[in-house]
């Protein structure tokens, strides 16, 4: 007795593992066919056991709980199972093909008089103007606000999406690959205090700009390698430690800088939740950066 919930519990995980790979990736014509005529009725299955699934315990790759994976496809929620990477596209859609979005802020973007969680600071323009912006991709954007919040000479920093083109993002939209918005940290620095070059040391050492649309186990156009930039002296900069940056890579053995340097686009604030996260009390220690190991030579700029 002990043993039959264990045993059906796999059995049924493996029923649901199935149905997402033919659901959200086949890899030939066959396996569409089969997926095809099977997926209404595994469908049903796992949705009448999608609760009892949801407690599975076992994580995927990034601490993603499988059951919830599964009760996803389940319950037909195809932006939240491409949120654990299946299903959404790998490279970046034409505009026509993305979401439209909404011309309001999401409801649940912090409120315009927030204060940074750990600066005190405000969030929302107007800034002093003596300091500068800079907005940055590369990954999770937890990880990677989490580096740049604690340096002196920061601001303000808030995560949001970027280089787009949905109004007012959800997460969840981003997330189904279907926005062609970027996860990233906006920065908000006193250049007096903390120079750009600095900022974008950290930008270099701390993520793996070699791989196109992932880090680590994230995959997606979300997590593309990016530099935003506000000025045309911010974009010399950038360009420069790019050059800089893949020299070091090349004497090392790693490949191309696959980093995207531009315009900042508008900036949508992601939601409140994900704000600071790192910071906040009872957060998740999650971090999805593979850095590549180098150091980046500042006295190179």
């Amino acid at each position: 007795a002990g043993l039959r919930p264990r045993l059906s519990t796999f059995i049924l995980c493996g029923i649901g593992g199935a149905t997402c790979l033919f659901a959200m990736g086949p890899s030939t014509a066959a396996t569409r066919r089969v997926g095809a005529s099977i997926l209404p009725q595994a469908r049903t299955l796992v949705s009448r056991i999608s609760n009892g699934i949801g407690r599975v315990s076992q994580k995927l790759p990034g601490g993603i709980p499988l059951g919830g994976a599964i009760s996803a496809l389940a319950v037909g929620a195809p932006m939240r199972a491409a949120a654990f990477g299946w299903g959404k596209p790998v490279e970046l859609l034409e505009k026509q093909s993305c979401l439209q979005g909404r011309d309001a802020p999401i409801p649940n973007a912090p409120a315009k008089d927030s204060k940074h969680f750990l600066l005190g600071n405000p969030m929302y323009p107007p800034f002093p103007e003596n300091l500068e912006m800079v907005t940055l991709g590369m990954g999770c954007f937890w990880c990677s606000e989490n580096l740049f919040m604690r340096m002196p000479g920061v601001y303000s920093t808030h995560v949001g999406y970027a280089q787009g083109e949905t109004k007012n993002p959800t997460y969840e939209e981003v997330c189904s690959g279907r926005t062609n918005h970027n996860e990233v940290v906006r920065v908000v620095y006193d250049p007096k205090v903390l120079r750009l070059e600095d900022i974008l040391k950290v930008f270099w050492e701390r993520h793996d700009p070699t791989t196109p649309n992932q880090q680590g186990n994230d995959r997606g156009t979300q997590y593309r390698s990016g530099i935003y930039v506000y000025n045309d002296k911010q974009r010399e900069v950038a360009e420069k430690s790019k050059e800089v940056y893949q020299n070091v890579l090349i004497e090392r053995g790693f490949g191309r800088i696959t980093t995207e340097i531009a315009p900042a686009d508008e900036f949508y604030y992601a939601e409140d939740f994900h704000q600071q996260y790192d910071a906040k009390p009872g957060s998740r220690q999650y971090c999805g950066l593979s850095p590549l190991g180098t150091q980046f030579p500042t006295e190179a700029l």
